[in-house]
């Protein structure tokens, strides 16, 4: 049995998804509210449902947001509350600086063919949920003294809600979004299609931040071209990276960062499922530039604790490569140059670190 572990100390985290992080109880109370149905009406029993402990595929993983999203999804007042919610839930597990990615078409419910939980489409526009989302993690900074970001998600299967990803964030910028993401199924290699190529090109000719989720399950190809193609700054999970030796080497000598989730790897089928062949364990020995993450803890009934739980009774995880894998992903937090600063002085001085090099 695995030994209890808690890094009591102040985390930052990088991959999460705000849809995949709602609480169970906020769920319940918007589908009665808004008379929308969905499988259970108890948190026990609407997780039995949603949450899983043994692995899927990505595919099975990917449908159970279909069980809940209609709940949230539309609403103003949910779409607010879920966001001030999340940086509750962060603040209680410790951490001092998060970055929480969706959707903001599937928070709209826009239009797709079909629609992914068979709603109608409603009033919302993708502008009001980043604007929704933005006043939510703002009050939850204040009421929990937490810094949280946002990133905006373009989705693999729909190139054409890319363009708008992109003018999103360029727009709230300077108001809790920091960076653009592509998410969905690797399968497709749709990192060429054009209006992705496109949105990216317009974001690093805006000085936008880009991470991409790749290697999760696809190959290293894949990360390839989200490095090349669409210039990546980092990489969401990319654990078959190191497939290709070559690619892996030039990504060690780029620092590139790598944003990894044990647990959710486990449960989606992403790696092997004996973590003592996990890929994070190279990225430790070979000191890689990475972080420890949740990716989606609604799903996976999970908190950091139990990603880093997995990493000190299946990885040899030390308290000092806890302390490195927090510094290098404040380090490659898309934050600005001061603020950045400002979080790695809070990690030294709360870690006993003598600060040697300049940030």
């Amino acid at each position: 049995m695995d030994k209890a572990y808690s890094f009591n100390k102040p985390k930052v985290e990088l991959h999460v998804h705000l849809d995949g992080s709602f609480k169970p109880e906020t769920i319940i109370h918007f589908a009665k509210k808004r008379q929308i149905q969905i499988p259970a009406d108890t948190v026990e029993g609407l997780l039995q449902i949603i949450s899983y402990r043994e692995p899927l595929s990505l595919t099975e993983f990917l449908a159970k947001f279909n069980h809940y999203m209609p709940a949230i999804a539309g609403d103003r007042e949910a779409i607010k509350r879920v966001a001030y919610e999340f940086v509750e839930m962060k603040a209680k597990e410790g951490v001092v600086y998060v970055e929480v990615r969706y959707s903001p078409h599937f928070l709209a419910n826009s239009k797709v063919d079909p629609i992914p939980w068979g709603q109608k489409e409603g009033d919302i526009t993708p502008d009001d949920v980043v604007d929704l989302v933005n006043q939510g993690l703002r009050e939850g900074e204040k009421a929990f003294n937490i810094k949280a970001r946002s990133i905006l998600c373009c989705m693999r299967h729909m190139p054409k809600w890319s363009l708008e990803v992109v003018e999103l964030c360029k727009k709230y910028q300077n108001d809790t979004v920091v960076a653009i993401d592509l998410a969905g199924d690797e399968s497709l290699n749709s990192e060429s299609a054009p209006g992705h190529m496109k949105a990216y090109e317009e974001a690093v000719r805006c000085g936008i931040h880009r991470t991409v989720h790749a290697g999760e399950v696809g190959p290293p190809s894949v990360v390839k071209e989200a490095v090349e193609v669409l210039k990546a700054e980092r990489i969401g999970h990319g654990y078959h990276t190191i497939e290709d030796p070559s690619l892996y080497k030039e990504l060690l000598n780029m620092k590139m960062h790598f944003e990894t989730c044990p647990w959710s790897s486990y449960l989606t089928g992403a790696c092997d499922p004996d973590f003592a062949k996990h890929p994070v364990i190279k990225f430790m020995k070979d000191k890689a530039n990475y972080s420890l993450n949740t990716d989606d803890p609604l799903i996976f009934r999970s908190t950091l604790d139990i990603d880093y739980a997995i990493a000190y009774n299946h990885m040899d995880f030390t308290e000092e490569e806890f302390k490195r894998v927090n510094i290098n992903a404040a380090k490659s937090s898309f934050l600005p140059d001061k603020e950045k600063k400002e979080l790695l002085y809070k990690l030294y001085d709360a870690y006993g670190m003598v600060l040697t090099t300049k940030l």
